[in-house]
């Protein structure tokens, strides 16, 4: 029954993906209880003969492990406090089951700091409660005390709209809870005995319906990290330890869970500064499955990807062949732009802290019909993945031209010759980009000394091509800065491309101070549109 569960979540995962609308609508919900259930799923199928207590901790310690996003952490709650309920039992009746289901949501609640109604707890205590009716009721038929369980926490599912405004707002049901009755009528179909199809189905009615996110939906999310991560313990965590803990989490952060299990701690938070939480963990021990995730950049990669598959189902007929094609990883609508117009046939929706990975170079590869593809990375923490794609295509030549910032990948693509061979372009391109001077312009989110350096948190920093160039508390100061430091006999073009977060006039000031420093560079002003980065500047 684990197992068809399990089965069951994971065939569902993108539609649950496209409900999630809450906390945070960056789009991951299915896709993170289906690692949580899965890492625990593997456990038991590796299982040969196990006895009750064995199963359990399979379950309970293998969820727990593999947790994932603030869904994924309930789930895993919800397995353990059932498993615990069960785990000395050889036999499971509707009183065993009514206890399960009411410790499994105890544990659950109390493991977030602050339980929210209309999400997958709400699901759950629907559950719990149908259940212990049914028990008080002398129920005894296993099959009926299911699906009356399943229909009331159906109904407790469509009813979460009118508990979570924003998912009213969005015209959706709750994510979690949608994943969490997955799991539930997986399992029973298993009871059942149904030979079980676990294709993804397309799923119908409103319950189902994706969404409604505008295309450029203005999403405030307050803490912007999504932070998780396993403390194996080396010091003493008690119960006054953990509310300790949990106390300076919400200090930073939110959406808090916190789960003391034995050894280890599973730990889950969102917030603006990643560093504080881990730096806290590191008191009570040593650090595992550490994992953190830009959510701003997910919403926003949510978005665009929608929109591209907007595109391409207007678009319909596909790309036509042709020699030569091109892949730029790129991350701004302005940039997006200036690639497209640059010829760039597919755009990779990525860069600093959202990588794309190998899958995703190959889905590009796929879509680009021509029979040499040229790859901008423009990032170096994605050179890798780019050549593993290389490795893995057969049917296409491809090129990756190992550019390390957006300013190089631009430069590159200029300096393609059609009239040229594709090895002759790739050494001019390598070549051509090794010319370009790159600085880019961010915050610090702690406080930290770099190159020298002593940097604040909420500081501004100028970041070159080998190091921190400049440091100070204001953009335009800094960014000047910056171009002094680059500055060096020969360069004659100064390109400027300026992020969603600086008003035009601000970009048109920068422009100005630079030109009357450097009257000999002409000076070019474009909209990036970059998340991060307040400024993109190349000197060539």
């Amino acid at each position: 029954m684990f197992l068809a569960g399990a089965k069951n979540l994971e065939s569902r995962k993108e539609w649950i993906n496209d409900l999630n609308v809450f906390p945070v609508p960056d789009g991951d919900t299915g896709t993170n209880m289906t690692l949580t259930i899965m890492s625990a799923a593997k456990d038991v199928a590796a299982m040969e003969n196990p006895d009750m207590k064995a199963l359990c901790k399979a379950i309970s310690s293998g969820s727990l492990r593999g947790a994932r996003g603030n869904s994924g952490v309930i789930l895993s709650q919800l397995f353990r406090g059932f498993t615990k309920s069960i785990k000395e039992k050889d036999k499971l009746d509707v009183p065993v089951f009514a206890d399960a289901f009411e410790k499994a949501v105890e544990t659950a609640y109390k493991a977030v700091m602050k339980p929210k109604e209309g999400t997958i707890l709400t699901v759950a205590k629907g559950a719990s409660i149908r259940a212990r009716e049914l028990a008080g009721e002398g129920c005894e038929d296993l099959g009926y005390f299911f699906d009356e369980i399943i229909k009331y926490a159906d109904e407790v599912l469509e009813r979460t709209p009118e508990m979570l405004p924003v998912l009213k707002q969005a015209g959706v049901v709750d994510s979690g809870g949608q994943g969490l009755m997955q799991v539930l009528k997986g399992a029973y179909d298993a009871y059942l005995g149904k030979e079980i199809d676990f294709s993804i189905e397309e799923a119908s009615g409103d319950s189902v319906k994706k969404a409604n996110l505008e295309p450029n939906s203005d999403v405030d999310i307050k803490f912007g990290y999504c932070t998780e991560f396993i403390i194996m313990l080396s010091k003493n965590f008690n119960i006054k330890h953990e509310m300790d803990f949990k106390e300076y989490l919400e200090s930073i952060g939110d959406s808090i869970v916190v789960v003391a299990d034995d050894d280890v701690v599973k730990v889950h938070v969102h917030t603006n500064d990643p560093g504080l939480a881990i730096q806290k963990a590191l008191k009570y021990g040593a650090l595992s499955n550490l994992k953190i995730d830009n959510m701003r950049l997910e919403h926003q990669e949510k978005l665009f990807k929608e929109n591209q598959e907007s595109k391409e189902e207007a678009a319909q007929e596909p790309m036509p062949h042709k020699e030569v094609g091109f892949i730029a990883v790129s991350v701004g609508e302005g940039i997006n732009e200036i690639f497209k117009g640059l010829g760039v046939d597919y755009m990779i929706e990525g860069g600093q802290t959202m990588n794309p990975s190998t899958e995703d170079m190959l889905n590009a590869i796929d879509k680009v019909n021509a029979d040499t593809i040229f790859i901008l990375p423009n990032n170096k923490n994605i050179i890798l993945a780019a050549n593993q794609a290389k490795a893995m295509v057969e049917n296409k030549k491809i090129i990756v031209i190992p550019t390390k910032t957006v300013p190089q990948g631009i430069t590159a693509i200029i300096n393609y010759v059609p009239d040229l061979t594709a090895e002759e372009n790739e050494e001019t391109m390598k070549r051509e980009m090794g010319n370009v001077k790159t600085g880019q312009v961010t915050y610090a989110v702690r406080d930290t000394v770099i190159d020298d350096k002593e940097i604040k948190q909420g500081d501004y920093m100028g970041i070159g091509d080998k190091g921190i160039l400049s440091v100070g508390s204001e953009v335009s100061d800094v960014t000047a800065c910056m171009v002094q430091e680059m500055m060096e006999e020969g360069l004659e073009l100064i390109s400027v491309y300026y992020g969603e977060d600086v008003a035009m006039e601000e970009a048109e000031s920068l422009k100005q101070r630079i030109e009357d420093a450097y009257p000999a560079c002409d000076v070019e002003l474009q909209y990036g549109g970059q998340p991060i980065y307040y400024y993109i500047i190349s000197a060539e």
